[in-house]
């Protein structure tokens, strides 16, 4: 068995004196973890770092094998997101909750949602709402998507300003506002109709949006947590909306 791909690396670790087991976000055959020998030496472990994508080459007797991993880098982002500490966070958030796709599962939509976050990162003014319109698609594509589109309790398509967090779907105002303090904020940036720039307060109620569904879809279907770098992005982000809120709500992300 063999098979060629790109892939994003989400995380290496070692394996015996030499190796490494690499885990790939690939286009085509999905989150898949590899051998590859030597990963542990220096020429190996500077393109073994999560975020860069590499060309890799699977081969394996049977399917159902580790198998092995030929890599090559294709592009080199993790030295440049790792000079700012709050990029670098991002991405470890992001390839923690990569961490729950299904293993071998094609989702080429998330791969590409992916390549186009990391490839947002140096700018911090819009990579964390590119990183909540990502968690989002990552929920719809493994079948938890929220309805954003129209209110779940009048069906109208305009005001909408509330999310529900039983059913995901959102709410206008006028249908919402009795239980305005059981129900998320819709941030603007998330509505197709008013998307545009994003402020820090926005991100993060996203991320509470966001981190809610995805705690309670699929990491407690694993009997998992969020990871802990996903929560310390979220914390980060409330961090920077409250000195947003001090300057009077003026300044982005």
């Amino acid at each position: 068995m063999e098979w060629r791909d790109e892939g994003i690396v989400l995380s290496a670790r070692p394996y015996g004196e030499t190796g490494a087991i690499v885990e790939l976000l690939t286009r085509a055959h999905g989150r898949h973890l590899g051998l590859v020998r030597g990963g542990a030496a220096r020429r190996h472990k500077s393109m073994l770092q999560p975020g860069n994508s590499l060309a890799a080459h699977w081969r394996a007797r049977l399917a159902e094998h580790l198998g092995t991993y030929t890599v090559e880098t294709q592009k080199p982002r993790a030295g440049l997101i790792m000079e700012n500490g709050f990029s670098l966070l991002g991405l470890s958030a992001a390839c923690a909750v990569a961490g729950v796709i299904p293993e071998r599962e094609a989702h080429p939509a998330l791969y590409e949602g992916f390549e186009l976050l990391l490839d947002t990162m140096e700018d911090a003014d819009i990579w964390p709402a590119v990183y909540v319109r990502w968690e989002l698609g990552l929920l719809q594509e493994l079948g938890f998507g929220l309805d954003l589109g129209q209110c779940a309790a009048t069906g109208a398509r305009e005001d909408l300003v509330y999310v529900s967090p039983r059913s995901g779907a959102a709410v206008s105002r006028a249908a919402g506002e009795p239980w305005r303090d059981r129900l998320f904020r819709l941030p603007p940036f998330l509505v197709g109709s008013q998307a545009g720039e994003a402020t820090a307060e926005d991100v993060l109620e996203g991320l509470r949006i966001t981190g809610h569904f995805l705690d309670r879809h699929l990491f407690s279907a694993q009997q998992r947590h969020l990871p802990d770098a996903r929560i310390r992005l979220q914390e980060r982000i409330a961090a920077r909306s409250r000195g947003q809120t001090a300057g009077h709500g003026e300044s982005l992300i």
